[in-house]
């Protein structure tokens, strides 16, 4: 098939191509907001001063806004207070009997209760995260003032525009979920991240031409990128299969069950939410330190570079590979599952139900959640080894890789199932023509 006309497929669907249409307009619309720049500060010092924050936790909000953090924009805080919100809600839910109760047992309701509170969460995070901000660059050391008129006007009015513009954008998500397609959180971060690639990209090639960056080297450094974006592929779509054996059960005259089939169990089942906790807890330091002025960090200048390199990535691959177990512990649990199987007449065959079933499913767990963190720690570390190698001109951490493809694969398995559907539901229509049905 030509590859423009699997493209254009989609469109040719009413209900799809009204949902891919509504998701790129409110991706559009989040776009522009994240230009439209929020009063009271002066854009050209907060960009110059910006700068001393690569590397940092605020660098990496920067790109997961899409640039709006460094433009000081009314969509700075962008998606991540609700993000935030709902990570801290997921670990809630596990931890606390009381939610895991109305998750389990509210059913549709249940599930809008902790949607709601997230919501009243991602509230609370955008103030305090406004507010701090807001104060922060009132006493910030900075050859031109930051803040021309600071005071309590100046803190009412960031967080009122601040908060605000975080409350749209998790609007905006939510509709994309309901109405567009895909996880609309996800996307408008994919969207942020991928507006950094087409000037890589630019950037790159004008190197090249420039003679600044070696023929050799520029595309040795897109087909390592390419290397890297496979494997995730891999990786992010490998699960083991573990065969489920269900037993027959005679009611009446019909007989119930019998089938076999499996229990899928992905190899990077925690996804990107390790890393985003390690990097959290390494740049927090880098953070206060560009809050307070570098003198405050200068005694790690001393140490030989290779020996600060070296370490923080060991350090950074560690904290990702507990952070892979220490979460997975938390969302999967192998008792429930093997009391559930047994619950509706399923078994693992060879296994005795019970806890036999959940001491084989939770050894199975050891094994591809090991192979899972040694893969994530692997993605954080390898483009920060790799591409300084090469003096890429831009930045593509593991992290943004994980968010890309993830998301990406995700999107064009709903596109694929909507495709299914039509074509189930257009076989449907046929046979009723026929009078099968």
């Amino acid at each position: 098939m030509n590859p423009l006309e699997g493209i254009a497929k989609p469109f040719k669907i009413y209900e799809l191509r009204k949902r891919i249409l509504f998701t790129l307009g409110m991706i559009a619309i989040y776009r522009v907001g994240s230009f439209i720049p929020s009063l009271g500060v002066n854009p050209i010092a907060f960009q110059e001063f910006f700068q001393r924050f690569r590397g940092t936790m605020a660098g990496l909000a920067n790109i997961f806004t899409g640039g709006a953090l460094e433009r000081f924009s009314i969509f700075a805080l962008g998606i991540m207070p609700y993000i935030s919100a709902s990570i801290i809600m997921s670990l809630m839910v596990h931890i606390a009997p009381s939610l895991e109760k109305i998750q389990k047992e509210g059913g549709e309701e249940g599930r809008r209760k902790i949607t709601q509170y997230t919501r009243y969460l991602t509230v609370v995070i955008s103030i305090i995260q406004s507010f701090g901000i807001s104060i922060w660059l009132e006493t910030v050391p900075h050859h031109i003032p930051i803040v021309p008129y600071p005071g309590l006007g100046f803190k009412l009015m960031t967080v009122i525009v601040m908060s605000t513009g975080a409350l749209f954008v998790m609007w905006l998500g939510e509709q994309i979920t309901e109405r567009g397609i895909g996880n609309g959180a996800s996307i408008l971060i994919f969207a942020s991240i991928i507006t950094a690639i087409p000037p890589g990209f630019v950037t790159t090639m004008q190197g090249i031409l420039t003679g600044q960056m070696n023929v050799v080297a520029g595309i040795l450094l897109f087909v390592v990128v390419l290397l890297i974006i496979a494997g995730v592929v891999i990786m992010i779509q490998g699960h083991r299969k573990i065969s489920v054996q269900y037993a027959k059960r005679i009611v009446g005259r019909r007989v119930y069950g019998g089938q076999s089939s499996y229990l899928p169990m992905q190899i990077n089942m925690a996804g990107v939410i390790p890393i985003i906790f390690a990097s959290s807890i390494l740049t927090f330091p880098a953070t206060i330190g560009a809050f307070f002025g570098p003198s405050l960090f200068d005694w790690i200048f001393y140490i030989p570079g290779w020996i600060r390199g070296s370490f923080w990535n060991l350090l950074y691959a560690g904290l990702t590979i507990f952070f892979v177990y220490f979460y997975i512990s938390i969302i999967f649990n192998p008792n429930d599952v093997a009391d559930n199987l047994r619950k509706s007449g399923g078994f693992v065959p060879g296994i005795r139900p019970g806890k036999p079933t959940a001491d084989y499913l939770h050894l199975i767990l050891n094994r591809i959640t090991f192979v899972g963190a040694i893969f994530l720690a692997i993605i954080a570390i390898l483009p920060d080894i790799v591409l300084p190698s090469f003096h890429a001109p831009f930045y593509f951490g593991g992290t943004s890789i994980l968010i890309v493809v993830g998301v990406a694969l995700d999107t064009l398995r709903q596109i694929e199932s909507y495709l299914m559907m039509h074509h189930y539901e257009g076989f449907l229509k046929k046979a009723r023509i026929r009078g099968r049905f």
